[in-house]
């Protein structure tokens, strides 16, 4: 039996977790912790997220006696701060928090070198699996379209664009081969003149509770190719992180994707 620990217990993503945890086969819920000034706290987890009480009360800090793999989704600077503290505890680690600063990624490579860590900007099987639908579409179709990478999500959402889209971006620049950093266009305003055709452009829209929508557009004169995913529900991260923990509690240190997870490398 795998226990998660499962930070920001009281949010959005960490009822979902802990709902996931409940029903899902082989894994239990071992810690789950909020900030000090959270109205959760000392609270049933299974409560806060709407389900019958598993006995797992919501504190501050976690015992690293009561679980194997932590699943962080809160944002960046808690992020480092649970990432320490696996390392310090020898305990892995499933990272969907978006939005990190080029330091701070190279902090999680540094620690996979010495716990086990799954790395991904989205936890959703089918948009891994969209992943490697757009790297065989830019291969095949080349230099022959435009590209442009539209995403949406609910208002709450802090960074933009979206970790996905900057994935998604990253992993047609590499199929082109093309540095990402130096073609990305991000909006356009004004008079900008005509469309440089090696650029991939990025729109995003901030707006309601959408929870999350990708679509990346390969259009040519006379056709465009749209490859989209969209998630519903906030389960769909969940599931694929619980999957991804299951996985992580049987691996030896090092830093993993959900393409590893799945199988899809």
């Amino acid at each position: 039996m795998v226990k998660i620990a499962i930070p920001g217990a009281a949010g959005r993503m960490g009822q979902e977790l802990i709902k996931t945890c409940q029903v899902s086969a082989g894994v239990e819920i071992g810690a789950a912790t909020e900030h000090p000034d959270s109205k959760a706290m000392g609270r049933d987890s299974g409560e806060i997220a709407g389900i019958d009480p598993n006995g797992v009360l919501i504190r501050e800090n976690s015992d690293p006696q009561c679980f194997d793999v932590l699943i962080d989704f809160t944002r960046p600077q808690p992020a480092m701060n649970h990432l320490d503290y696996c390392v310090l505890h020898n305990k892995a680690m499933v990272i969907g928090t978006t939005g990190f600063s080029a330091e701070e990624k190279q902090r999680i490579t540094d620690a996979a070198k010495s716990i086990p860590v799954v790395f991904a900007p989205n936890m959703s099987v089918g948009v891994n699996l969209c992943f490697k639908l757009l790297a065989t579409a830019a291969r095949v179709l080349g230099d022959s379209v435009d590209i442009e990478i539209i995403e949406a999500h609910h208002r709450h959402k802090v960074d933009a664009p979206s970790g996905t889209a900057l994935a998604m971006g990253e992993v047609i620049a590499e199929a082109l081969d093309r540095d990402l950093d130096k073609c990305a266009v991000y909006g356009r305003e004004g008079n900008c003149g005509e469309r440089d055709h090696t650029t991939i452009g990025f729109s995003t829209i901030r707006a309601g509770d959408i929870v999350g929508e990708h679509t990346v557009m390969f259009a040519s004169e006379g056709e465009r190719i749209e490859i989209t995913h969209k998630a519903s529900s906030r389960a769909t991260f969940a599931n694929g992180a619980v999957r991804a923990a299951k996985w992580l509690a049987k691996q030896p240190a090092g830093l993993y994707s959900m393409q590893d997870v799945l199988g899809l490398d």
